[in-house]
């Protein structure tokens, strides 16, 4: 089987429902910004998005992985609490064959703040 790149797709525009903070990082920015500073499972990628349209619903990312996989979109994540989970969950998406995560081996908080499970383009030269 060959594995597709990963992409941990990251809102820095994520004010997790609130007003911009005095320092101006919205919560979706130090998100990203404490990722990039993780080390990140073998072939997932990290990117920054301008808007996942979630903004009153926590921090949110999405995780997708080329033709005929599932594209699945998380929210209510916090820039501090939630970085185990997110570099888990993307490892677990990256060895899957078809991006599905089987129930019981996801993170508790992908099982309970799916935001979006999004079927895979079909692309017949796979």
């Amino acid at each position: 089987m060959t594995k597709h790149a990963t992409e941990l797709l990251v809102c820095v525009k994520c004010r997790r429902g609130s007003d911009a903070p005095e320092d101006g990082i919205r919560p979706g920015q130090a998100l990203h910004d404490a990722l990039s500073a993780q080390d990140l499972p073998e072939g997932v990628t990290l990117r920054a998005v301008e808007c996942l349209q979630n903004c009153d619903n926590g921090c949110s990312i999405a995780l997708r992985g080329g033709p005929n996989r599932w594209t699945y979109v998380y929210g209510n994540l916090d820039e501090t609490e939630h970085l185990a989970t997110l570099t888990e969950g993307a490892a677990l998406y990256h060895d899957s064959a078809d991006g599905l995560i089987p129930w019981r081996t996801r993170p508790e908080h992908f099982k309970r703040n799916c935001i979006a499970r999004i079927p895979p383009l079909e692309d017949d030269n796979v």
